[in-house]
């Protein structure tokens, strides 16, 4: 075991936007506001809370408007995703403050997600990114299938490394790596996470997991190992992507804090208090939520 593991880690909740954008039953917009104020309380800090895309294509979110003034405010960063151009305007409209672009390191999921290639979506990506540092604003990008794709097979961890390398040089705050088919293995995510801590400088690294093959927390200890200190999560296990059949939801965050806090890693969040923003949304899924006995 390394001696060097951090003593802090910052859990970033997904749960109201990548949680909850494959719901096919609309959430109400105030169940919604519940939902991020108990996580708020539950003491997530940073949250992805919805997405201004296109409500033709993501139904749920097609109270992105109405949700983002109702957001908590002593939240440290309310991100938002932008898919494009358009979602971004709405964004700015809106008056946000952080904002997400996503791009997939495979062609094919690309083209399948926003019908575009990784080299088309990159050059609509980069301006925004750089109109959005211009304006003050706090910048993610999201980098999907960072180890695997559906349609692909594995990904060569240069081209994730090189997509990266780009939105660095355009001025990202933070790089979000995504297993999005929750195909990566521990050995893959410490290799690539650490060849990506030489290379993102002041860049915060965030690593996003899901849960397909039940590797979520193994991949989290594997990434600690590498040295990455910010997770993406979502509580309840929530999520997974509508473009890689099969791909469950996210490692949930309630696991995840058990974990780290029993590694003796602060995460100041509350799992009682996450349990309670669980039981908010849990009335309008079609789903059954199971969470382990935690004591």
């Amino acid at each position: 075991m390394s001696n060097d593991l951090p003593q802090k880690v910052t859990i970033i909740e997904v749960g109201p936007r990548d949680g909850l954008q494959n719901e096919k039953e609309f959430v109400p917009t105030e169940a919604k506001e519940r939902f991020l104020q108990k996580l708020a309380d539950s003491g997530c800090e940073e949250m992805e809370i919805t997405s201004f895309v296109s409500p033709k294509w993501v139904p749920q979110m097609q109270d992105a408007a109405e949700l983002l003034p109702k957001t908590p405010s002593d939240l440290k960063r309310a991100i938002v995703l932008v898919p494009n151009a358009k979602g971004y305007e709405r964004a700015l409209v809106s008056e946000t403050q952080a904002v997400a672009f996503f791009v997939g390191v495979s062609e094919t999921f690309n083209k399948r997600n926003i019908n575009r290639t990784t080299a088309e979506s990159m050059e609509a990506v980069i301006p925004l990114v750089k109109d959005a540092k211009e304006r003050g604003l706090f910048v993610r990008a999201c980098i999907s299938t960072s180890f695997h794709c559906p349609y692909e097979g594995s990904i060569d961890p240069e081209a994730t490394i090189r997509l990266c390398n780009q939105f660095i040089e355009a001025g990202v705050d933070e790089l979000s790596v995504a297993d999005t088919t929750g195909l990566a293995t521990p050995l893959e995510v410490y290799t690539l996470f650490s060849k990506l801590k030489e290379t993102t400088g002041d860049v915060l690294l965030t690593a996003h997991f899901h849960d397909t093959y039940k590797m979520g927390l193994a991949n989290v200890w594997s990434a600690l190992q590498a040295g990455v200190t910010r997770f993406d999560s979502s509580v309840g296990g929530l999520g997974g992507c509508p473009f890689a059949k099969g791909a469950t939801g996210n490692v949930a965050t309630e696991e995840v804090v058990f974990m780290l806090e029993r590694m003796g890693i602060d995460t100041s969040i509350s799992i009682a208090g996450l349990l309670l923003a669980l039981e908010e949304v849990t009335p309008h899924l079609k789903r059954t939520i199971d969470t382990p006995p935690f004591f």
